[in-house]
């Protein structure tokens, strides 16, 4: 069994060579964007949240320092037992409760508030971020320039989670900031689609032109990526990245393993949801090399020779990644984190095949609510 498991894997293993070569080479080429001029678009900023009393200020104080000031940032209450609509209305935002809107029925929360944000939003592009992010000075001024000088109808930014002082939060901040190189290099190749709510642009316009969420509203998740599909099977050219260290949105890790899971199962639940069949064979390329390693490590607890060979194999695997991880960390400024990287693994086996299975079996939460 450990031989027909390792000459799995080492099939699998070349192929995920030959995708992360091809990561790097298109991460390798991207410019660092700076706009050519001051942007005048009229920008909307909404923000969903439900019970982020402890988050919302720093939010919005975040976005009130921004250099190019927003027509108006938009915080949609998503029926929060906390002060969350308190606060955001103390901070100077445009508070909309969830709670005084039409009802419908609905497992798509998030993306119910964030359409009615964007249906009461009166600028021309929509930025979306969450409650618990930071944006820094220049965040909407580059994502504004980025779409006006490109042309583009969407644009996906980086978002970095910041580490703690815990192993767990290093690992998450690590993991993260490697799917988001992977965001970078895909978007801005025109690979495939990936984006992350926290950081995202596209024009009012369009949403509406495309039905917003709908035919995607059937399921929690896919904000983002799902709508990015959408966006991308209309205007398959005019979606772009913004590479620059100063449109860096910041978030926290999640507290513990069991939040860490729930989320990344979360994030999972949306993979049959992709047209692009890339996304699809591409996340079950990792799914399966992931669970051929983590049926190594099973067995290495069996004989000396069984170790010796999950060592090897997850040496192999660490080497195939380290010069895309390095760019990666690099770039998003996390380079401390890159000698943690071999120890963080098994973690990252572990939690992938995890994540993989129950995001298509079981239920998905969210803020205290279980959907799928």
């Amino acid at each position: 069994m450990p031989a027909i498991i390792s000459a799995l894997f080492i099939i699998l293993l070349f192929g995920y060579a030959i995708l992360l070569g091809r990561y790097h080479r298109y991460f390798s080429r991207l410019v660092e964007f700076e706009p050519a001029e001051n942007p005048t678009i009229k920008t909307s900023v909404v923000i969903p949240a439900r019970n982020e009393a402890l988050n919302i200020a720093s939010c919005l104080v975040a976005l009130h320092h921004q250099s190019y000031k927003p027509h108006e940032i938009l915080v949609i209450d998503d029926h929060s037992s906390d002060p969350t609509a308190q606060l955001a209305a103390a901070h100077h935002a445009r508070v909309i409760r969830m709670q005084e809107q039409p009802s419908r029925e609905t497992i798509a929360h998030k993306k119910n508030a964030l359409a009615t944000g964007i249906r009461l939003a009166e600028g021309e592009m929509i930025l979306t971020t969450d409650a618990d992010c930071i944006a820094p000075p220049q965040w909407i001024r580059i994502m504004a320039a980025r779409l006006a000088e490109t042309g583009a109808v969407m644009v996906a930014g980086p978002v970095r989670m910041l580490p703690g002082s815990s192993f767990l939060s290093k690992f998450q901040s690590l993991d993260f900031a490697i799917l988001q190189g992977i965001t970078a290099a895909s978007v801005q190749a025109g690979f495939h689609d990936m984006s992350s709510g926290a950081n995202l642009g596209y024009l009012k316009s369009v949403f509406e032109e495309l039905g917003g969420f709908t035919g995607i509203d059937d399921i929690a998740t896919g904000d983002d990526m799902l709508l990015m599909q959408k966006f991308s099977a209309k205007y398959p050219d005019r979606i772009a990245y913004a590479f620059s260290p100063k449109a860096i949105v910041d978030t926290q890790p999640e507290p513990n393993w069991n939040a860490f899971l729930k989320q990344r199962i979360r994030w999972a639940s949306k993979a049959t949801r992709y047209h692009d069949k890339k996304i699809f064979y591409i996340l079950l390329l990792v799914y399966l090399l992931n669970l051929s390693l983590l049926l190594l490590l099973v067995m290495a607890f069996v004989s000396p020779l069984n170790f010796l060979i999950c060592l090897v194999a997850f040496a192999l695997k660490t080497i195939v990644e380290w010069r895309f991880v390095a760019s990666t960390l690099r770039f998003f400024g996390l380079q401390k984190l890159l000698p943690l990287f071999p120890f963080a693994q098994p973690f990252h086996v572990a939690y992938t095949v995890l994540s993989g299975t129950f995001g298509q079996a079981g239920p998905v939460e969210w803020k205290g609510r279980k959907v799928k």
